[in-house]
């Protein structure tokens, strides 16, 4: 469970880390509603960074949990561990990346990453059932 509980912790401080950042750059920039939908913006990459994490973060936490509670195997407890890393390998692709326009290999391997290790996750916790 403690794996279950870090991971989880880890993304909540990407999702909150986020949404302080976004918060400070509104500030700073003076825009209370909305961004312009620029893909070399760095405000825009850092929105659409805190909007993906805030998708996929809730789904993971609960199947950490959830698994975590139920004597996980090493391999859940590894996918658990590598869904994690891929969340922030996706969120550094999206931020530092020159343009949104053009594929990247951080935000590639952050994507592949969080759908496999989502959908075994999933696996793992039907069988659980």
């Amino acid at each position: 469970m403690t794996i279950a509980i870090i991971c989880t912790a880890f993304l909540g401080f990407l999702v909150f880390g986020l949404g302080f950042a976004v918060s400070v750059m509104r500030g700073r920039m003076g825009i209370n509603f909305g961004y312009t939908a620029n893909p070399t913006d760095r405000f825009y990459k850092l929105m659409r960074a805190h909007e993906n994490t805030t998708e996929y973060a809730p789904m993971l936490a609960i199947l950490f949990l959830l698994l975590g509670s139920r004597n996980p195997s090493a391999w859940v407890v590894w996918t658990m561990a590598i869904a994690t890393v891929s969340r922030y390998l996706l969120a550094l692709g999206l931020i530092f990346t020159p343009t949104l326009d053009k594929p990247e290999a951080l935000r590639f391997l952050g994507a592949l990453g969080t759908y496999l290790c989502g959908l075994a996750l999933c696996v793992a916790a039907y069988l659980k059932a």
